[in-house]
C-alpha cells in the first residue's frame, strides 16, 4: 500500500467519523431525523458512510477556514479552501486595531522571542 493511499484512507476515515458525529448531533436534536438515520443505517450503510464522508469534508473545510480567520484576522488572508468547491466561507467582520493592544502584543511577542532565544542558548 502506497503512502498516498494510506493517507487518503485515513483522511476518508476521519471525514466519515466527523460526518457521523455531525449526523448524530443532528439526530439528537430531531427525532424524525433520528428514525430516518437508524432505518438507513440498517439498509444502506455504504451510501450513508459516503454521505458522512462528504459532510465531514465540508465540516473540515469550514473548521480550517474558521481557524485561518482567527490566525489571519487583518493581514494577508490565507488561501480560502472553500473557494475550491465554490462555497463562500463566512468572514468575521473587520474590527479596528486598538493601538494599546497592538503595542502589548508586540511586547509579548518580543518577550517570547527573548525567552526562546534564552532557552536555545542553554541547550
Amino acid at each position: 500500500m502506497s503512502n498516498d493511499a494510506l493517507v487518503q484512507m485515513v483522511q476518508k476515515g476521519f471525514r466519515t467519523t466527523l460526518g457521523a458525529l455531525n449526523a448524530i448531533a443532528e439526530s439528537i436534536q430531531d427525532p424524525v431525523k433520528r428514525e430516518e438515520t437508524l432505518k438507513r443505517l440498517q439498509t444502506d450503510f455504504d451510501q450513508l458512510s459516503e454521505e458522512w464522508a462528504a459532510k465531514g469534508e465540508v465540516t473540515e473545510r469550514e473548521a480550517r477556514s474558521f481557524v485561518d480567520s482567527i490566525f489571519h484576522p487583518g493581514g494577508q488572508p490565507s488561501p480560502d479552501p472553500m473557494s475550491e468547491v465554490g462555497v463562500a466561507s463566512p468572514r468575521p467582520p473587520e474590527q479596528p486595531v486598538v493601538p494599546e493592544i497592538e503595542r502589548e502584543l508586540q511586547e509579548l511577542t518580543a518577550q517570547l522571542a527573548a525567552m526562546r532565544l534564552a532557552l536555545t542558548e542553554k541547550t
